[in-house]
């Protein structure tokens, strides 16, 4: 951005995702006279209370998504115990022995990637290695 311009933002936890990302953002965008305004916030950083405002709102969005990430890790730990969360599908790389075992039997690279539904780079990068 430029200077005389102005970062408008929908609120303030969009902007950073810690107190001290905002600090260093608020900062930056200041030294190049850039303004920051949130549209669903009335924050006005050159007066001491707004600032304070701004402050305390970064602190708030910074514990708002600390006790998500906590309800999330609890969420997952809960479905594991009930062998719900099985994790993410299988990569490539963890059909890497198949991927060879059919070229080597005279697959067709494309016969590869719509069997084992993956990508055809990865079964060329995986062949590599070989």
């Amino acid at each position: 951005m430029r200077e005389g311009e102005t970062l408008i933002v929908t609120r303030i936890d969009r902007l950073a995702r810690s107190l001290r990302d905002l600090q260093n953002i608020v900062y930056d965008l200041k030294s190049e006279g850039v303004e920051l305004q949130a549209t669903e916030q009335p924050i006005d950083t050159n007066s001491a209370a707004g600032k304070a405002f701004l402050e305390m709102l970064g602190v708030f969005a910074e514990f708002e998504g600390s006790i998500r990430k906590e309800r999330q890790l609890e969420g997952i730990a809960k479905a594991k115990e009930k062998g719900v969360y099985k994790g993410r599908k299988p990569t490539a790389l963890a059909k890497s022995l198949r991927i060879k075992e059919m070229d080597e039997d005279g697959f067709h690279k494309q016969v590869i990637v719509d069997r084992l539904e993956i990508g055809i780079a990865s079964v060329y990068r995986i062949l590599k290695n070989y």
